[in-house]
């Protein structure tokens, strides 16, 4: 993978607002926030999609997400928020670096919009999607 803004980040190259950091593990706050608080958590592994990363780099974001959650929270003063984390160029991702982000919903004005145009699954398609997502996962 190449280098991102965010592996120049991690290394100190760029400054940021960091909030925290371990061994895996590294989040600061988006310096284009949709709202205040708006926190981008990185893992320190280089991938560019969460189907990439090692399995323990997402532990450890697993283990340190709603902490940071948590924290922007009781920081901003608002409950809600959402996690959002893209996975390629379609799917709107901008840094091909895995990462996360943390939004404060504060009022219907900041935060992220979200647009939800869902559809509907068929008992035969769902069956079969359902079959071949197992499959793959007993693979291993």
């Amino acid at each position: 993978m190449s280098e991102t803004i965010f592996t120049r980040i991690i290394r100190g190259d760029i400054p940021s607002h960091r909030v925290y950091e371990d061994e895996k593990v590294f989040a600061f706050l988006d310096i284009a926030p949709l709202a205040p608080g708006h926190t981008l958590v990185v893992p320190k592994e280089a991938a560019a999609t969460l189907d990439a990363l090692s399995e323990e780099s997402a532990a450890a974001i697993g283990r340190v997400l709603p902490r940071i959650a948590r924290a922007v929270v009781a920081a901003t003063g608002t409950r809600d928020y959402n996690v959002l984390q893209n996975n390629g160029a379609a799917a709107h991702q901008a840094v091909a670096h895995v990462h996360f982000h943390v939004i404060p919903k504060p009022d219907g004005a900041r935060g992220l919009g979200v647009g939800w145009p869902s559809g509907r699954l068929e008992a035969e398609e769902g069956k079969r999607l359902a079959a071949a997502v197992a499959a793959e996962l007993a693979k291993g």
